[in-house]
């Protein structure tokens, strides 16, 4: 018999619609001992709020998240809301004994996210940070392929996130859609956004960064506020570029821009070894591509791995459809909350946490670092 798990969802923008279709399939296509259950949607307009919540299913809203967190019947508090209210939610949902699901990235700086991290540790309770594309069937089999020694001594890792919605300078900053040009609600441009995922699949698979060394640039300067209709200098980086040293030895290379005429969401990385490479693109996001040197000459090269066989082949696929037909973004969310919903039960964190999300946090914030001052930084470390 599953037990219900109460969610309450504050925001219902992108996310919070990414992350509501999640709770509605996944005890459909996994088996699950809790049931995830819509008790709440919250956000800051009542009427569209009361129209989200109607469409997704949630029994209530509201439009103040502390009535959220005060409920008896809700288990898990999602945070879905612009960087700068996480810290606040996530604190006082863990305070409140909740379980704490947060969007990433965890925080606005490093010392925001140890508040955070003493928080849920303070109260023992679940939680979780949305990185979503460690859920990627692909991303996930070359993870397997890593640590089965597969590539061999890795020697570099390069990875780009480029879009190109920000071009026009009459795209404003702030406001409900465009709170991600603005450097008090999102904290940090492409690098917080971006690279943040680039960063936490690149540690996930090849350990930690040690230092960096960044350049950005706001190509930009001022565009007006749509909360205000003035215009305002814009204070995040629209473009950032960095190298790294990993703990292994290995190089690293990171690209993140906004400004890449002709790119949607190309999220793209490729690692090297001394005895394979593989390569993966968002676009293409079911194909993991490999090179092997130990192939026969004849017909060594790369070749493109369709990731959707079963029989615990590819990660996450036997629960899916028949090989061949592949799944897409949404289903991301899905593994991802079933996962999570698979450390309840077990007893164990689920990754990434809290704790572990804040090593992503340290190195966004030493890549900003590193582009202010011109100089390598090194990644704290404890």
């Amino acid at each position: 018999m599953r037990r219900d798990l109460g969610v309450a969802l504050i925001g219902y923008g992108f996310m919070g619609r990414a992350h509501s279709n999640a709770y509605r399939q996944v005890g459909s296509f996994f088996d699950v001992d809790h049931q995830p259950v819509l008790k709440l949607a919250c956000g800051r307009k009542e009427a569209e709020v009361a129209a989200f919540a109607d469409r997704w299913g949630y029994e209530s809203h509201v439009t103040d998240w502390r009535d959220a967190v005060a409920r008896d019947d809700i288990d898990l508090v999602d945070i879905c809301v612009p960087n700068n209210l996480h810290a606040e939610i996530a604190v006082a949902a863990a305070e409140a004994g909740k379980m704490v699901l947060c969007e990433k990235p965890l925080a606005m700086s490093v010392a925001e996210g140890r508040r955070m991290i003493a928080a849920v540790e303070g109260a023992g309770v679940p939680n979780l940070v949305s990185f979503n594309y460690r859920r990627v069937p692909a991303v996930a089999l070359a993870k397997r392929l890593i640590d089965e020694g597969r590539l061999g001594r890795i020697f570099h890792y390069r990875a780009q996130f480029l879009q190109d919605w920000t071009i026009s300078p009459d795209v404003p900053q702030g406001g409900a859609a465009t709170w991600r040009l603005d450097a008090n609600a999102a904290g940090s441009g492409v690098t917080g956004d971006l690279l943040a995922h680039c960063i936490d699949t690149a540690m996930w698979q090849n350990g930690p960064i040690t230092a960096a060394n960044a350049m950005t640039e706001t190509f930009i300067k001022t565009r007006v506020h749509a909360e205000t209709g003035r215009e305002q200098p814009v204070g995040i980086d629209d473009a950032c570029t960095f190298f790294c040293r990993f703990r292994n030895g290995s190089l690293g290379s990171f690209e993140s821009t906004r400004y890449a005429r002709g790119h949607k969401a190309r999220y793209t990385f490729e690692i090297n070894g001394e005895a394979a490479s593989i390569r993966w693109n968002l676009e293409d996001l079911h194909r993991l591509e490999w090179s092997d040197h130990s192939d026969e000459g004849a017909v060594r090269g790369w070749r493109s791995v369709h990731v959707t066989d079963h029989g615990g082949e590819h990660p996450y696929m036997d629960h899916w459809w028949v090989p061949g037909l592949q799944v897409g973004y949404a289903e991301t969310f899905v593994h991802q909350i079933a996962d999570f919903l698979a450390a309840i039960r077990k007893g164990e964190p689920c990754s990434p946490t809290f704790r572990e999300a804040l090593e992503t946090q340290k190195v966004c914030e030493a890549v900003l670092d590193s582009a202010g001052s011109g100089q390598w930084t090194e990644i704290p470390t404890g």
